[in-house]
């Protein structure tokens, strides 16, 4: 199997391109404070599942799935602060609003299908 056959990284990455879309059409002051932000932890969510993919150790892979959880959160905080500052209508991209919803469920099923399992896992969501 390769990476782009996981379905976790192509969701990953089809967020990664909405989001980059979108804060494309922004004024030039939110695309280089919020937009920047939040495009570097949506293309980080992919970018840490393609490098612990190609670690070859299920131990490096987790922890780097670790990491793409991490920014899959910054991404959250940053979608939500671009609502309230009023930059984004999620209503008005439900591919987006369906793959936040999406994501996180198959990224944690991808983190408890590398390897062997541990006590840590069976605290995750």
């Amino acid at each position: 199997m390769q990476l782009k056959d996981l379905e976790v990284y192509r969701l990953a990455e089809e967020l990664s391109d909405i989001v980059w879309n979108v804060v494309l059409r922004w004024d030039y002051f939110y695309k280089i404070t919020t937009g920047k932000q939040m495009v570097e932890a949506a293309d980080g969510i992919a970018a840490n599942i393609g490098e612990g993919y190609g670690r070859y150790h299920y131990k490096e892979n987790r922890n780097f799935c670790y990491y793409a959880r991490g920014s899959l959160e910054e991404t959250k905080v940053w979608l939500r602060k671009s609502v309230r500052r009023g930059l984004l209508d999620l209503a008005d991209h439900p591919d987006l609003a369906e793959i936040m919803n999406i994501l996180p469920k198959q990224l944690n099923a991808y983190i408890k299908s590398i390897g062997p399992q541990t006590p840590a896992d069976h605290q995750e969501n």
